[in-house]
């Protein structure tokens, strides 16, 4: 029977409980019995420790002494719960992520647009949460369709948890983990919570708590859902003498200043040197990307930094590729050379061999293993862009995806330098070398010759090869390559993943002129988009009827997806109703 029960439960997150209840007034001598197999995941593991554990016996009347009477099977300790010490806030709910948080590498530096955003954590550790950002612009307040909905927006939304900007604590995130950070008062995300001490010189107690196992424990004593709130959190006991004695063991010197070897977060210093991921460093730096701190930003007891030496091995156009190419060196022989910098009086072969681990060259790790690492650390919103025209021995360059969609038609110049300049020139070479009757040359030029016609294809930007923004009026959407870097990797990159690789090259499916195809979601987005007019944004009236008279549904559906696609024919006829609608208005 026990078993059938926990069978029952197919792939929902449930917790499953059996209670039995009378309806009679108890007494202070009575008690109840029961017992948690929630510790094993197997159902027959569950089924027989119903059947054979050992239950465990508890005064009805102690449970009225929890924190809200919750019922538990754990004895009670008698110290005062953390919430006599600290208080605990929730975090700031934007209505939709996407549009307005990016990861901080998307963007070449967190302009004064940008606040960091501390988001929840993989892991319990001193500096993680990181690794986000989030647009602070009022254009945020677009989303509302009234004053009063604006006010409520600000008071219920965008400012909540707000008693905590500024402050330090700990930022526990609120799902199964359960893991802890130190919080150094940034703005946070929903499904963190911050907990500030009333004493600050209470911090480093509450943080040897917090980051220990024993403060999960004790909030699984109470709540055992998947997530839980942030006042849950403080509900606990809490001695602070002991963890005071604990924090003084562990921290004689006090708290640990702010630091990151991970590259994937803000406090990263952008030197190859000490990190965790050295090469994929040196690749960033080569094509001129710097970390926030090299660019002026600054956090709480983590200042901006100045030039470290390594900017005169970078890229000035962001574009390196992996031969040498227009009187460039190639890439392999540039890396050595920055690294060589970075390291100093430590750099030699060995150095290299123990950088590069179980690959058997700098140029084979460049080829085939950099970009599937770089997708996987950056959360598959890549910043160094790995192109290739799907031959190992043919074109290869890493671009500099902020030099790609830089402003006032930058960008676009920065893909024509690519095209006509660093393939250019390649192609040229292989049809010498076709001249000259070299093995391969024939299919090295073939696969080039198409990888320049796909990207000349994302130069004009007909669909399928256009950049679609939802959030965006019609008339606003870019016409070729023209993209907005504030609009983030995921629907920029859209047309580099739709561009295909040369037939001849045996491409495998879903593969594209990228060296590794990122795992970029373009379906629909959570949420409701509030109420547009028809005839600047259609998609939220009829997503898949988009036509070029933008015929199709009649009611409002404000469904937000993403993968949509229209026409320059399209986009130009609504700029130029726009300019009439306009024109009409001012006369």
């Amino acid at each position: 029977m026990f078993e059938e029960l926990f069978w029952s439960v197919s792939g929902e997150v449930v917790n499953v409980g059996l209670f039995v209840i009378t309806r009679s007034l108890s007494q202070a001598t009575h008690r109840f019995a029961g017992t948690d197999a929630s510790g094993h995941t197997k159902p027959s593991e569950k089924a027989q420790f119903l059947r054979e554990g050992d239950l465990v016996n508890q005064l009805q009347s102690d449970q009225l002494r929890n924190p809200d009477a919750r019922v538990t099977l754990e004895s009670r300790s008698d110290a005062p719960l953390l919430s006599k010490y600290a208080d605990s806030y929730w975090g700031i709910g934007s209505g939709d992520i996407p549009r307005f948080a990016a990861q901080f590498w998307e963007l070449a530096s967190i302009t004064r647009n940008w606040r960091p955003l501390h988001v929840t954590s993989p892991i319990t550790a001193p500096f993680t949460g990181r690794e986000e950002i989030i647009d602070w612009r009022k254009s945020r307040l677009d989303l509302c369709e009234s004053d009063h909905e604006r006010e409520l927006w600000l008071a219920n939304r965008w400012t909540r948890g707000s008693e905590a900007w500024g402050q330090r604590g700990v930022a526990i995130s609120q799902m199964a983990g359960l893991r802890a950070t130190l919080f150094s008062g940034e703005i946070y995300q929903n499904g963190v919570a911050a907990i500030i001490p009333k004493d600050p010189t209470n911090l480093p107690a509450l943080w040897a708590f917090c980051s220990s196992d024993q403060f999960a424990q004790e909030v699984r004593k109470i709540d055992k859902k998947l997530s839980v709130t942030n006042l849950t959190l403080i509900k606990v006991p809490f001695d602070l003498a002991h963890w005071q004695s604990m924090a003084s063991e562990r921290y004689p010197d006090g708290l640990p200043m702010p630091f990151s070897d991970d590259p994937s977060q803000w406090l990263f210093n952008g030197h190859p040197k000490g990190s965790e991921y050295p090469l994929q460093v040196g690749i960033a730096r080569l094509v001129n990307y710097r970390w926030p701190r090299q660019t002026g930003s600054s956090f709480p007891d983590c200042p901006a930094l100045s030039s470290d030496g390594l900017e005169t091995h970078t890229d000035a156009d962001g574009i390196v590729p992996l031969a040498a190419i227009a009187g460039e060196a190639s890439a392999g022989d540039r890396l050595r050379g920055l690294l060589a910098g970075a390291y100093g009086a430590e750099w030699s072969a060995s150095k290299i061999k123990e950088l590069l681990g179980d690959w058997h060259s700098l140029e084979d790790w460049m080829r085939d293993g950099f970009f599937e690492e770089h997708c996987r650390i950056f959360h598959h919103r890549p910043f160094v862009w790995h192109v290739w025209d799907g031959r190992k021995d043919g074109f290869h360059a890493f671009v500099n995806y902020h030099k790609l969609a830089a402003l006032n038609g930058e960008g676009r110049q920065t893909l024509e330098k690519l095209i006509y300049t660093y393939l250019g020139r390649w192609i040229e070479r292989q049809n010498d070398e076709v001249r000259e009757g070299k093995e391969g040359a024939d299919g090295r030029l073939t696969a080039a010759v198409h990888l320049k016609a796909e990207l000349e294809k994302i130069l004009k930007g007909e669909k399928p090869y256009d950049i679609f923004i939802r959030w965006k009026p019609i008339h606003e959407q870019p016409l070729g390559w023209d993209p907005d870097v504030n609009d983030g990797v995921r629907l920029n990159i859209r047309p580099w993943l739709t561009a295909t690789l040369a037939p001849s090259t045996k491409p495998k499916k879903g593969a594209c002129i990228l060296r590794v195809t990122p795992k970029i979601n373009l379906g629909k987005d959570r949420g409701k988009e509030p109420h547009h007019p028809k005839e600047e944004f259609p998609w939220f009236w009829t997503w898949d009827e988009a036509t070029d008279d933008f015929e199709g549904g009649k009611e409002f559906d404000g469904a937000r997806w993403n993968d949509l696609h229209y026409s320059i024919k399209e986009k130009r006829n609504a700029r130029t109703r726009k300019a009439m609608t306009e024109a009409t208005t001012n006369v």
